[in-house]
C-alpha cells in the first residue's frame, strides 16, 4: 500500500522475505526447511500458484496527524485495494521463479460520514484543497523471486510459527530524494521520509496444503510519513500516521459493493491487474501527484 499497502512494492518484498524457504514434499505438503518451496509459498500468499489468476488485497483504516504541541487529529478514513497476478519465470541457474504485477487504489473518506471526499478543508491553513486519491499503476515486483537469491544463497524462512499459526513482520524505512524536489535539496532538505510496517497472518495447515492454489492471509499495515503533497502544508512541522488492516480476497467480485462502485465510476482499469509482461516504472503517490500537477499545467 504505497502510500498504501502495498508500498507496494514494499508489500512484495516484505512477503518474499517472510514466506521464504518453503518447499513441497510428496504427500507431506510444503516443507518449511528447504528453499525450493519459497516460490510456491510466496505465490500462495501474494496471489496464486496458477499463472495469470487475478487476486485482490483489501484494507481499511484511519489517518491521523501528529504536530508538536497539539493533540493528534483524525483527518481521514481510508479504503484501499491492490489487484495483482503472478506468472512463472525460469532461470538456468536460479531455477523456477515467479514475477508479480499489480496496481493499487486508495480512497480518502470523511471520518464523520464515511463518504469519499474530493475536497478537504485544511484545518491549519483554512484553505480548501482538492483531494488526490491514491492511484498507483503499476506497483510491480522489482525483480522475480527465485529459490536461489541473486547472491547465490538460498532463501531462509523468517516466519514465526506457533501451533497452526504463522506470521511475518517487516519494517521498511524509506528515505530518498523527493520526486518533487529541486536541484539543491541536498543542501536545504526535502527528502522523502517514511516508514511502512507490515504484519501478515495465516494458518500453516492452509499455507502448506499443496492442494490449495492460494492461502488465506490477513494483513495489518501501519505507516508514518510526511504530509501528503496535495494537503498544501507549506513545510509545517508534523507527520501523518496510518493504521489499517485487511485481508486477501479471492477476486475483485469479493470487494464490498461500495468499493466496486467507486472503482467502476472513477478508475475502472483497477478491476484488473496489469499484464504480466508490464515493464513500466512503478508509480508512487508522489510521482502520481507530480504527473497530475504537470498535466493540469
Amino acid at each position: 500500500m504505497r502510500i498504501t499497502l502495498t508500498r507496494g512494492i514494499a508489500l512484495v518484498a516484505a512477503l518474499a522475505a517472510s514466506s521464504a524457504a518453503l518447499a513441497a514434499k510428496p504427500g507431506k505438503g510444503i516443507d518449511i526447511d528447504t528453499p525450493e518451496g519459497a516460490v510456491e509459498a510466496f505465490r500462495k500468499v501474494q496471489c496464486s500458484t496458477q499463472d495469470k489468476r487475478p487476486t485482490v488485497y483489501y484494507w481499511v483504516g484511519e489517518t491521523y496527524s501528529r504536530v508538536p504541541g497539539e493533540p493528534d487529529k483524525l483527518l481521514f478514513l481510508f479504503e484501499g485495494m491492490n489487484v495483482r497476478q503472478c506468472v512463472t519465470v525460469t532461470d538456468p541457474t536460479r531455477g523456477k521463479g515467479v514475477r508479480q504485477v499489480s496496481r493499487e487504489i486508495l480512497f480518502y473518506k470523511d471520518p464523520a460520514t464515511g463518504a469519499i471526499i474530493d475536497e478537504w478543508r485544511n484545518p491549519w491553513s483554512g484553505e480548501t484543497v482538492k483531494v488526490l486519491h491514491i492511484a498507483n499503476d503499476p506497483v510491480n515486483m522489482r525483480a522475480p523471486i527465485f529459490p536461489v537469491r541473486a547472491d547465490g544463497k538460498p532463501y531462509k524462512s523468517e516466519i514465526k510459527v506457533m501451533g497452526d499459526h504463522w506470521w511475518g513482520t517487516t519494517t521498511v524505512p524509506l528515505f530518498y530524494r523527493n520526486p518533487l524536489a529541486g536541484d539543491y535539496q541536498d543542501y536545504v532538505g526535502g527528502t522523502y521520509h517514511a516508514t511502512e510496517m507490515f504484519n501478515f497472518f495465516g494458518r500453516m495447515s492452509d499455507l502448506t496444503d499443496p492442494k490449495k492454489h492460494s492461502a488465506d492471509v490477513n494483513v495489518a499495515w501501519a505507516r508514518i510519513s510526511d504530509w501528503l503533497p496535495w494537503m498544501k502544508m507549506r513545510g509545517r512541522a508534523g507527520v501523518l500516521y496510518f493504521n489499517g488492516a485487511g485481508s486477501k480476497l479471492d477476486s475483485y467480485a469479493d470487494l464490498p459493493a461500495g468499493m466496486r462502485a467507486a472503482i467502476e465510476a472513477r478508475a475502472p482499469i483497477y478491476r484488473e491487474p496489469p499484464p504480466v509482461d508490464d515493464q513500466r516504472p512503478n508509480e508512487t503517490s508522489w510521482t502520481y501527484f507530480k504527473k497530475q500537477m504537470e498535466s493540469a499545467q
